[in-house]
């Protein structure tokens, strides 16, 4: 056993109708990688935001360097020297790089702020952590991977002893989390106490030292990593044993008609020339690395980003999509990989968020028929088993699966016939992500067409009948599942399109 750095003990936290922490103890290591796991919903983050002071506990005691102290906001924990990088990026996009990582605290030069002085610090944090950034690029302009580790070298600025990772690698190419595991390793033998939240399980295995589990707001246990197996961890997540076997034979009978047809569809770089069919009843996985062009070609056939040149067909009849609506007037969802942006509106209510897409079919006159939204919104609610105290919570309330579970409660009371996917279990636990597949099947299953983009070989293997592999903005391959391997895939996903 390491020194201790933090311990939280018998934290209690209620909210409205929810007893989110009930008497939960947790402690740090100095030069220890502990992961925190649970479902959705779980307590987690709530346990993390009471620790960095976002939220005030109820009752229970936290020890920090053998101290027992309360934060009273994130500003006061970092200054202590516990930092939390989040799930959600907190970067301005318009400031440059160094700007954003000193943001708040910047250097001055008498009453003017030393640019070239944050600039210069910059680079050496990111020479120190070994990344490749420029602290004049505009923020904006880096691919979402490049944000996160701006986030990351933000919280190693200041000076922390105790980081907590939230969901680092969710964001990240297979290169970049290789890079982040280096810092990460680096970081444990400067003797820092880390955290490290992710429902990646094999991530888990090669990164952390221990391992904790919370379940509906209580704790599970604590395991040893190198002495546990995966089923271990899930079995203490839910309670029960989740398979996740590959599909072997494609669900989809061979004369199934075509229900979307793309043809030479081009929108920038990142969309050249792709063409595809979509059947009846089918799961289509779309694979690749990231920056491949997928959400791309998504966006493009949802009207979301304007496309150069392509035709369309919906049931063999020809549309014109230039803007999402008409998408949807189409029969065609989508649900976003960025759910804050494109997918929900947080400070609205589950029933609002779920009637969203389908407006007009709960208007009374010129009122909304409440009564019937609630009611639609409950039964989806139900049906996905999103963990709630009612639909008239606000949606910034939930866990980020079920967030992600509205937007899916949203498509499905608009009743879309072809849904497209994109990252449906990003920063999901392997429970949630168990009745997501579930759900998805039924409804394949039920005739509804789905494209399912993902960045998760496993997900690709279990769900699709067919995969479209893509790289650098092109199709590069097209599988049928019987036929499918990992390594195939990695082929055409690394294939030199010239």
């Amino acid at each position: 056993m390491g020194e201790v750095i933090l311990q939280m003990k018998d934290i209690d936290k209620s909210f409205p109708g929810v007893h989110a922490l009930d008497h939960v103890s947790f402690s740090v290591e100095k030069g220890e990688v502990h992961a925190l796991m649970g479902e959705n919903g779980a307590g987690k983050s709530t346990l993390m935001k009471v620790l960095t002071g976002i939220y005030t506990k109820d009752s229970g005691t936290i020890t920090y360097e053998g101290k027992e102290v309360e934060f009273h906001n994130a500003r006061e924990a970092q200054a202590a020297g516990v930092v939390i990088v989040h799930q959600e990026l907190n970067m301005v996009g318009h400031l440059n790089v160094a700007q954003n990582i000193f943001i708040g605290r910047e250097f001055k030069k008498g009453i003017k702020i030393d640019d070239k002085k944050m600039i210069e610090e910059s680079r050496k944090l990111f020479e120190k952590l070994n990344i490749d950034i420029d602290p004049t690029a505009t923020m904006s302009d880096l691919t979402v991977g490049k944000q996160q580790m701006c986030e990351i070298a933000k919280a190693i600025s200041h000076d922390a002893k105790v980081i907590i990772f939230d969901e680092p690698t969710a964001a990240l190419t297979e290169a970049e989390i290789q890079d982040l595991f280096k810092i990460i390793r680096d970081l444990r033998e400067q003797q820092l106490g880390i955290v490290y939240i992710s429902h990646r399980m094999d991530e888990i295995k090669v990164i952390t030292d221990r391992v904790t589990v919370m379940r509906d707001g209580c704790y599970v246990g604590t395991l040893i990593t190198k002495d546990c197996t995966k089923d271990d961890i899930v079995n203490m997540m839910v309670g029960r044993v989740i398979y996740e076997e590959p599909k072997t034979k494609s669900m989809v009978s061979e004369d199934a008609p075509v229900v979307l047809k793309v043809e030479h569809l081009n929108a920038g770089k990142m969309v050249q020339d792709v063409s595809f069919e979509l059947h009846k009843g089918e799961i289509l996985g779309f694979s690749g690395l990231m920056g491949a062009g997928r959400t791309e070609t998504a966006r493009a056939i949802f009207g979301a980003d304007p496309k150069e040149s392509g035709d369309i067909y919906v049931n063999g009849e020809k549309v014109v999509i230039n803007s999402p609506e008409d998408a949807v007037k189409a029969g065609i969802g989508y649900l976003s990989e960025d759910r804050k942006r494109f997918g929900i509106v947080v400070q609205k209510t589950i029933a609002e968020n779920t009637t969203m897409a389908n407006l007009s079919e709960f208007m009374k006159g010129i009122f909304i028929n409440k009564k019937k939204e609630k009611k639609i919104a409950k039964e989806l609610a139900d049906s996905l088993a999103t963990k709630m105290p009612s639909v008239d919570e606000l949606v910034v309330n939930l866990s980020g699966g079920n967030q992600q579970k509205v937007v899916i409660a949203k498509w499905l009371c608009k009743n879309c016939d072809i849904l497209i996917f994109d990252e449906p279990t990003r920063g999901i636990d392997v429970g949630a992500k168990n009745e997501i597949y579930k759900l998805m099947n039924k409804l394949a299953s039920e005739g509804k067409s789905i494209i399912m983009i993902s960045s998760e070989m496993t997900e690709i293997l279990r769900m699709s009948d067919r995969i479209v592999v893509m790289c650098e903005g092109k199709k590069t391959g097209e599988l049928r599942i019987e036929e499918t391997t990992q390594e195939k895939i990695m082929n055409f996903a690394t294939r030199d399109v010239g």
